[in-house]
């Protein structure tokens, strides 16, 4: 964690009003410290929500693919809180400890699948360069829709918007986050 306590605090139960506590129970399970921090802006908690919702539950893309490329997005921003919780996600969608401990190594490492590669690089291109190649590009589409070649790429905005802001907000995890950046 870059910053050891938070520069904006979440919204507490007790402290929330009344459309701060619509925001929280929106998402339909306990609130993460992400949610309860960006709670105390609630224009922007309701506004965010949509798209968020479409990264990650509407999305044309499939899940283990999704979290590939988020999880790459939390390592190449340093975002150890995004990193842990997607982490625990990418698990839930079927990827391995191995799995998400290589996704740091990026896609030149050994072990990936051409098309894993290809996600990471493309996660590494649009990190580093606001672009995606034509050579990625070409691999990407040799699988992908048009919707899903535009969800790759809106899904590493998104994430990159959110690591900047756990990042600067010096959102904590959770006391049942265990996850963390592989040693």
């Amino acid at each position: 964690m870059r910053l050891s306590e938070p520069r904006i605090d979440p919204v507490s139960d007790e402290d929330a009003t009344d459309e701060q506590r619509e925001i929280l129970a929106a998402s339909g399970r306990s609130p993460l410290n992400v949610q309860r921090t960006i709670a105390q802006y609630p224009e922007l908690a309701q506004a965010r929500q949509a798209f968020s919702n479409h990264v990650m539950r509407e999305t044309s893309l499939p899940a283990r693919e999704r979290e590939i490329l988020i999880l790459r997005t939390g390592w190449n921003c340093q975002s150890e809180y995004e990193f842990g919780q997607h982490s625990r996600f990418g698990r839930g969608v079927g990827l391995t400890d191995e799995e998400i401990r290589h996704v740091t190594l990026g896609a030149d490492a050994e072990g990936w699948d051409d098309f894993d590669a290809t996600l990471i690089r493309a996660a590494d291109e649009l990190h580093t360069d606001a672009f995606i190649t034509d050579e990625t590009w070409s691999a990407l589409t040799e699988r992908y829709t048009t919707k899903q070649l535009m969800d790759v790429v809106f899904a590493v905005g998104q994430y990159h918007i959110v690591s900047m802001a756990l990042n600067s907000f010096g959102v904590q995890f959770e006391p049942t986050t265990t996850d963390r950046f592989p040693a």
